[in-house]
């Protein structure tokens, strides 16, 4: 069997394996809400997906994932815990000239449980790396909430904090706060002049020397957004000993055990880290209580940062060796943030992760050859 049959039936037999693990199936509409997307990750997400106009319904977007309505689908009337698995198609845009597909098969496995967060992520990782096993794969880790632990622990602004926060999953727009945060890259040129014009005046006279008003954004929200800005430019240099460990964190690469000490050896430089690090702890010992080699698992404090933007934990990929040039055969991650929001405040602890059945059928079918 090859071709569209082939990956087809390669989708049923992990779904079949999923739903053996306890998990229900269930499905999403093909056209989503597009509001709920653009509120979750601003205008960025429409480069990456399919946009499309009802007369009733408004703006629509074809499915990009299968994670925000399955979380939505819960949220609204799920029991706990629950265990969740579907497949079917997702549409992203892809550059031109990558060859890479419009339109694939995904299937996967979301798991939301309240107590022991830890052995959760233990257990949705041991699924994967179970059912992947036959194809030889490479798997890495991370843990974004890691990064969030650090940002949060710096010596700066509520407000610095908050963008570094938004922008920890865009490295070079991340970097590039950093530099100027640390003092290292300067302000802005049309920002510098902007504050320079400012002078010690109230914004709403400047505002009014420009002209009359053009665009969507009101006197007031342009008022508060030069006096955040004067605000910024004002707040001393984030320390370039937290910024050093910052990037030591960004550049960890060693398997979990080593990891594990590195990552306590730098809380005596950022003890804000210490609960996030003993979670990480937690998490090797149940990675190891499941049958994981924790010895031989790679992690890498970066990894996941280039992922759709809901994980903010643990997060695990399983790559094809040799293939450079090939996405992430599966990946996943802890969203729990994600629930808050579509549960409007009400949330619940989730890990889940996706596989591409085609890419596993590939990559299986070269190793078979």
């Amino acid at each position: 069997m090859s071709g569209k049959p082939a990956i087809r039936a390669e989708a049923a037999r992990l779904q079949a394996y999923f739903e053996a693990a306890g998990a229900l199936p269930v499905e999403a509409d093909l056209l989503l809400p597009a509001d709920t997307l653009l509120d979750l990750y601003g205008e960025d997400i429409r480069a990456r997906a399919y946009v499309t106009h009802d007369p009733d319904r408004g703006e629509l977007m074809l499915r990009p994932d299968f994670t925000v309505p399955v979380v939505q689908r819960h949220m609204e009337s799920g029991a706990e815990p629950a265990r969740y698995t579907y497949q079917g198609e997702v549409f992203r845009t892809q550059a031109a000239g990558s060859g890479r597909p419009s339109e694939y098969l995904q299937v996967g496995y979301e798991l939301f449980r309240r107590d022991d967060p830890v052995s959760a992520d233990a257990e949705v990782f041991a699924l994967f790396s179970e059912v992947l096993s036959p194809a030889g794969l490479r798997a890495v880790t991370g843990d974004i909430g890691i990064l969030l632990a650090a940002i949060d622990s710096l010596s700066t602004t509520d407000a610095r904090k908050a963008a570094l926060r938004r922008h920890v999953w865009r490295p070079r727009r991340f970097r590039a706060l950093i530099d100027r945060y640390t003092g290292r890259a300067p302000v802005p040129p049309a920002r510098a002049a902007l504050i320079e014009a400012l002078d010690g005046r109230e914004a709403g006279s400047l505002i009014a020397e420009g002209g009359p008003e053009i665009g969507l954004r009101s006197a007031g929200e342009i008022a508060a957004r030069i006096a955040a800005l004067a605000e910024d430019a004002a707040a001393p240099p984030i320390p370039a000993a937290e910024a050093g460990v910052l990037g030591a964190i960004l550049s960890l690469k060693a398997a979990l055990p080593d990891a594990c000490e590195q990552l306590r050896d730098i809380c005596v430089d950022l003890p804000g880290l210490d609960p996030a690090v003993e979670t990480f702890a937690a998490r090797v010992a149940a990675l190891d209580e499941a049958g994981i080699d924790v010895a031989g698992l790679p992690f890498e404090a970066s990894y996941g940062r280039t992922t759709m933007e809901y994980y903010d934990g643990f997060v695990f990929g399983f790559l094809a060796e040799g293939r450079a040039e090939l996405p992430p055969v599966a990946t996943g991650g802890r969203y729990d943030a994600l629930t808050r929001i579509l549960g409007g405040g009400r949330a619940i602890p989730a890990v889940g992760g996706v596989i591409r059945p085609e890419l596993l059928h590939l990559v299986m079918a070269e190793a078979a050859a």
